[in-house]
């Protein structure tokens, strides 16, 4: 039995739907998130009692425009992986269950204006982060490494956000 082993191998995605692919749904994240926060910082937000160690509003687009720029490049970098890779198409899942827990923090804490559910999304959210970091790091050590910061700022988030909750509770 002949076994063709000169078959092309799958390839990655082409570059302008890898381009789409990464950025589009990580901008359609920050942006619904933004839409449902912004209207609540200068009301409901700046009503809260915060612990001292809440940075400033100011902080927050600041670091969210730079994380959200981290995970798009890492999630090029993953689709740019040969599309049989194993690891390839579970990493591809692990992002976007972490990207909807993400977006549905904002939608959570702030539209539901409710820290006890943006707690719990965002304990979800680091376990989604973290398995996502590891799919990542198992195909391309520079993409999972690029989340890093990603899971650092949501842990402090957490912890914020918990804090938030028992000052309000």
């Amino acid at each position: 039995m002949h076994t063709d082993q000169t078959a092309p191998a799958s390839h990655a995605m082409r570059p302008l739907p890898r381009f789409l692919v990464a950025v589009v749904p990580v901008v359609a994240v920050a942006v619904s998130a933004s839409l449902v926060t912004q209207p609540n910082i200068p009301t409901w937000y700046a009503s809260l009692h915060k612990p001292g160690f809440t940075p400033p509003n100011w902080a927050f687009p600041v670091a969210w425009t730079l994380l959200y720029t981290m995970m798009a490049y890492a999630f090029w970098r993953i689709l740019a992986l040969p599309e049989n890779r194993p690891g390839r198409s579970s990493a591809i899942v692990a992002f976007f269950v972490q990207l909807v827990l993400n977006g549905l923090w904002s939608f959570a804490f702030f539209g539901g204006r409710s820290p006890i559910a943006g707690l719990v999304v965002i304990v979800a959210l680091i376990v989604a982060i973290i398995a996502t970091i590891r799919a990542f790091w198992k195909l391309d050590r520079t993409a999972g490494l690029l989340l890093v910061p990603y899971l650092a700022w949501v842990s402090y988030a957490t912890l914020l956000n918990g804090t938030i909750w028992r000052l309000n509770g």
